[in-house]
This record gives C-alpha cells, structure tokens and sequence, in this order.
C-alpha cells in the first residue's frame, strides 16, 4: 500500500495579539533589499489603521488591497503575478496574504505563480505544480475556511471551480490571532464558521475516513459545538475556539477529502458567484439523504442564531444553467467518491443533482 506524504505548515504561531510578530517573523525572509514583500490585504481593512499600521513596509515592501466579494478567480491571480512582476526589480521575497478566505487563497496561488510558467488556470487540479512557490505567509482574519492549513487554493477558472491542490500550496509560516477576527460581522461569522462544520461533517462521514482524519475531524466538531451551541463562552472565548475549529477542520481534509456539500456549492460559485461558505450552507440544507445527523444540527444551529439563508437562487435558471453547475459538480469526482463510495456513478446521477438544484 503507498501512503500520501503531505507537507504541512512548517511554522505557526497563535496567539492574541501575536499579529505583532510578523514584522520580526518575516524580516529574516528578506531576500535583499530589492526583493520585497508584498501584502496582499483584505480592503475592508483599508482604513482600519488599528491592523495596517502593525505592517511596516521596507525598501520596495508594498500593500496590494484586495476587495473579497467576489470568489478567487484565476484571471485575478494572473493580473496580480503581472503587476507584481512589472513593478519590482527582483522577484519578490514573499507574498504575506491578510484576509479571510479568499485573500488567503490569492496569496498560496500568486505565491506559486511567480514561480511557475503559463496561465494559473493550467494549474487547476491535482499535483500539477512543478516548481516551488516562493514564501508566504498566511494570517487570516476570519475563522472557519481551513484555507490557512489547506494544500489547496480554490480559484474560479474560464471553464471549472478547482483548487490548485499541491505539495506547494501550503503556507510558510500562519499567524493565528483570534483578535483579528472581532470585528466579523454575525452573518458572516456563521457562513464562514459552517464551512468549517460542513468540512468536519464531510471527511467523518466520508469514504476517505482514517484515524489522522478522524481524530482532527472529531476535534473541530467539538469546538463547533461549543462555539454555535454554548452558553457560556465569552465573546474572545468563542473567536479562539472557533480559530482553533477552522485550524482542525481543515487538517481533517488534508488526508481525506470534502463531500456533496462542497461539490454542489461549486457549481453555484462558478455559476452565480455565491460566496463559498454561503453557497454550502444552502446546499447542506437539502442533504438530509446524504448526512441526516449533520443536517439537523446544523438547522438547529440556523435556528439558534437566528439565521436565514437565501431561497430559490436557482429559480429563474435554464436548463443550460442547470446543466453547467452539474457538469462542474460530477467533474469534481474525488469528492463523490469520499461522499458515496468507488460506484457513485450509479447513484449520483445527472437527474438527481438536477433536483436537488431546483430546492435551492
């Protein structure tokens, strides 16, 4: 039998206020003074001077801010690796991504292209990369998408939703401070935080399932029990537990996979551009036939919190619509195959993802 030899985050640090670290942790990263660092920065950031004023920018350093409203497209990571390489001298000592999900994932992807030839889009899949990308650093700034562990950067290409999953994805060094993510708003906070339920959901019900999988998944459950289901937890109490959730479950998919909720919302992003946490939790709602236990909680969870999730955002949509969500959704076939079993193709028809688009 051969077993997967992954790579990890070779560095991590947590911690509240440890954000005021990354200055020390990245200058002996520099590679000379003309290669610079380049921070990629959420942009709803862009006056909040209580974060931007902690990164101090040397030489050429330089601040790219990033508007996260849209899903990482790879067309965006191709106009970013263009810029950069146009407007520094040297190729840049390292690319430091602060933001939430999709900051994080632009970050590992134009980390990698600056390194590796061509269109990002011919990266899409599965150990395609061939170089190693430069350093990078994540820090994220909201909890719950695993994107700071995960060897995968989900970018939306011309003709599919796919990661760039490879040795050379994973961050560098991750800077966990919960602290940064006080200022979430509550709808937000539940999404993104779903995410991370949704992943612990899919890999402890999924084919894939082994001990190292078994034993983050189960930790991450607990943790989003405790966040979405407590009473008693303090406001920063709930922001380290949920940093903690976001951290396990996405080791918990590092050696296993996601399942149907994951493969379905892709097919929602590429084509509406429903922003991922969202988009899983209004698949997950109709997956009572694939994950009964996880969807109960999680309707209690909705209920709790006083959420409601968008309905029939797959009303007005065509045939061909439909079609092209579920060509992207059955592409994904790892996934399928973690969630159903090596014969899922006798089950997961073209039909039956048809119909479960249309309760959406």
């Amino acid at each position: 039998m051969s077993y997967k030899n992954f790579p990890m985050v070779s560095r991590v640090i947590f911690g509240r206020g440890s954000f005021n670290q990354l200055n020390d942790i990245v200058a002996p990263k520099r590679l000379n003074t003309k290669s610079p660092f380049i921070f990629l920065v959420d942009d709803v950031f862009k006056n909040n001077t209580w974060l931007t004023s902690r990164i101090n920018l040397s030489y050429d350093d330089k601040i790219i801010y990033i508007s996260a409203k849209e899903e990482p497209k790879t067309s965006q990571v191709d106009e970013l690796v263009e810029s950069i390489i146009l407007d520094t001298k040297e190729r840049p000592s390292g690319i430091i991504g602060i933001g939430g999900g999709t900051l994080l994932d632009l970050a590992k992807a134009v980390s990698i292209m600056l390194t590796n030839q061509g269109k990002t889009e011919n990266y899409q899949g599965w150990d395609l990369v061939k170089n190693p990308a430069i350093y990078h650093v994540g820090v994220p700034t909201i909890s719950g998408t695993g994107a700071e562990v995960s060897r995968t950067t989900v970018l939306t290409g011309p003709i599919r939703k796919l990661g760039i999953n490879s040795d050379y994805t994973p961050f560098d060094q991750v800077i966990l401070d919960p602290e940064l993510t006080k200022d979430v708003p509550k709808e937000q906070w539940f999404f993104t935080g779903m995410d991370c339920y949704i992943h612990c959901i899919e890999s402890l019900n999924g084919t894939y399932l082994n001990t190292f999988s078994q034993s983050y998944g189960e930790m991450s459950l607990e943790l989003c029990k405790d966040i979405f289901f407590g009473e008693s937890l303090s406001k920063e109490e709930a922001e380290d537990k949920l940093m903690m959730a976001s951290w396990h479950g996405g080791m918990s998919i590092v050696y296993s996979q996601v399942g149907v909720a994951h493969a379905l919302s892709y097919g929602l992003s590429y084509l509406l551009g429903t922003k991922h946490g969202i988009g899983n939790c209004i698949v997950f709602n109709h997956l009572e036939e694939f994950y009964p236990e996880g969807v109960k909680l999680f309707k209690a969870m909705k209920k709790k919190h006083n959420i409601e999730l968008p309905q029939g955002i797959c009303a007005d949509l065509s045939d061909s619509d439909f079609d092209t969500m579920i060509n992207i959704s059955l592409s994904l076939e790892p996934l399928w195959e973690n969630a159903v079993g090596k014969n899922w193709k006798n089950t997961v028809t073209r039909k039956k993802l048809k119909e479960l688009y249309k309760k959406m």
